[in-house]
């Protein structure tokens, strides 16, 4: 779409009064449903209603695969959108996609809306950034992981919801406590590649892949069969055999598990606060997400999960001062500190998390603070700072396979993780034939 007229157009001089009230018109493709898609779509209508020379459309376009998928083939057939919501694991995708995307930092230059790259965190733009500093794509909805606790089912099993539940070692015991005490689901997870390897890596400071994580180069490995993640993965085998992990799907499905009061722990995003807040009929509180004493002493920094919003070729300049206007709206102090308290997303600003202290809603909503100072606390190594892998989205559908015999018990977590590499490294020098 290059332009949205309001009202017909005809060729006549008496309408010529409505062609001068065109709005460009910018369209925005995302993966939100539900109470965050309700909100995407409230940014959207304030910041078209404050101002009059631009009208963002967003569309939702599926899942994140699906979204990406969509995008892709809307770009092959000439018919991409303005801006597309792409999921973190689709970062090295977009950046190979020659000719497919301008990049941010270009886009706002040429704009002249308002954009400092340093206002972002480093933790979250470092993701979206090259080794040169320029952002590619803006980050959105950064999250990352933590353990969520339902305090009810803690004193119905007869256990102390108040516990100490730091380290892995510590929650295994409790595990123990609250299938003895009779709560048939101890522990679900959601995204289990995500959380329980991805970012159990990082946050024990051991590699993932080669390569700093692929941000050094296209000739990366996978380093995800290594001790660390081994030791993790073989816990959880045992508790799934026992029936105190409770697998439900790779996605999010356990959300609603957990939602409904059934489980009594659940590995999920920080983002999982809005569906949480709004669904949850028990006492709930968040917690760091637990790292093994074994391998650290003290944890390094979980990772981002989420999205970006990535800036399409092949569109008018006016469509793009449109964008950047829009993105600039998105950055805002007020925008962001909204967004990161409706939804426990990451302030993807220093700025935003700030006003967002100095407003009390940490100190009145305890622990929506955490998944902040998780990120933040510590500079991220080359081990923390994300990853960036070709065909990344394939090789987690590749993991999850692998995972899944684990928990049903038909491999070891080491046959498993060992399998998982072979057959992604496979994917991986197949993307770096193509790309070099």
């Amino acid at each position: 779409m290059k332009k949205n007229y309001l009202g017909a157009l005809a060729v006549t001089t008496a309408l010529s009064p409505v062609a001068a009230m065109a709005q460009t018109e910018v369209q925005f493709w995302h993966a939100f449903t539900g109470r965050l898609g309700e909100l995407v779509k409230a940014q959207v209508e304030e910041f078209n209603a404050s101002q009059d020379e631009y009208v963002v459309v967003e569309s939702h376009k599926g899942n994140y695969s699906e979204t990406l998928n969509a995008g892709i083939a809307a770009f092959r057939a000439g018919e991409q959108p303005q801006i597309l919501m792409v999921f973190e694991v689709g970062t090295a995708t977009m950046m190979s996609a020659e000719g497919a995307i301008r990049p941010v930092y270009e886009v706002m230059a040429e704009s002249g809306a308002s954009f400092d790259p340093d206002a972002y965190i480093g933790a979250v733009k470092g993701y979206y950034t090259t080794t040169d500093g320029d952002m590619l794509s803006l980050p959105f909805n950064s999250s990352t992981p933590v353990l969520w606790v339902n305090r009810d089912a803690f004193e119905a099993a007869g256990v102390d919801p108040d516990t100490d539940l730091s380290t892995w070692e510590k929650v295994g015991d409790v595990l123990e406590q609250l299938k003895s005490g009779g709560e048939d689901c101890p522990l679900v997870t959601a995204w289990q590649s995500w959380i329980h390897l991805e970012n159990m890596s990082a946050y024990h400071d051991v590699p993932f892949a080669s390569q700093d994580n692929g941000f050094a180069g296209l000739d990366t490995e996978l380093m995800l069969n290594g001790p660390a993640q081994v030791a993790h993965l073989t816990a959880m085998g045992d508790w799934a055999k026992d029936g105190k992990f409770i697998y439900t799907g790779r996605r999010n499905e356990g959300g609603a598990n957990f939602r409904s009061g059934e489980c009594a722990l659940f590995t999920e995003s920080s983002a999982g606060y809005a569906g949480i807040k709004a669904e949850a009929e028990f006492d709930f509180d968040v917690r760091p997400l637990p790292y093994w004493e074994a391998v650290t002493s003290e944890p390094q920094n979980t990772i981002i999960g989420g999205a970006s919003l990535w800036v399409m070729e092949g569109h008018d300049p006016e469509e793009y001062k449109g964008v950047g206007e829009f993105l600039s709206f998105l950055s805002s102090s007020d925008v962001q500190s909204a967004w990161h308290q409706n939804t426990g997303y990451l302030p993807i600003t220093a700025e935003a998390g700030d006003a967002t202290r100095a407003a009390g809603f940490y100190d009145e909503n305890p622990g929506t603070d955490i998944a902040v100072i998780q990120m933040t606390a510590k500079e991220p190594t080359a081990n923390s700072k994300g990853l960036r892998l070709g065909s990344f989205d394939q090789i987690r559908g590749i993991i999850d396979e692998e995972l899944e015999a684990v928990w049903a018990g038909e491999k070891t977590a080491q046959e498993a993780m060992d399998s998982a590499k072979e057959r992604g490294d496979a994917l991986l020098r197949r993307f770096e034939s193509a790309n070099q």
